[in-house]
């Protein structure tokens, strides 16, 4: 009567359990890793800072740009070029005016 072979033997089990082992310990080890260096960049101290100063020197430079656009409407020169631009306009309107008569 043959009997059919359906276990391993002892010797090739443990080997299997060995390395199945290894292999569950080397990417556990690998996802703790991963999961620790994830954490250091996005929860840092320096990374909230950073964003913290970059959006404050964003606001300011928006501001410094609005004063100056402000300070270039309102200067002397630009006042007194517009003065000069509005009365050469009514000047030719009168002139206009004047030769439809």
């Amino acid at each position: 009567m043959k009997t059919a072979r359906t276990h391993k033997s002892p010797k090739n089990q443990a080997l299997l359990i060995s390395v199945a082992e290894t292999i569950g310990s080397t990417l556990g080890a690998i996802a703790a890793k991963a999961d620790a260096a994830q954490r250091a960049i996005t929860g840092s101290d320096v990374v909230a800072d950073l964003k913290r100063k970059t959006t404050k020197m964003v606001r300011k430079g928006n501001r410094a740009a609005a004063r100056a656009k402000k300070s270039v409407k309102t200067a002397t020169p630009a006042r007194a070029a517009r003065r000069t631009i509005r009365k050469a306009a009514k000047r030719i309107s009168r002139k206009r005016a004047g030769a439809k008569k």
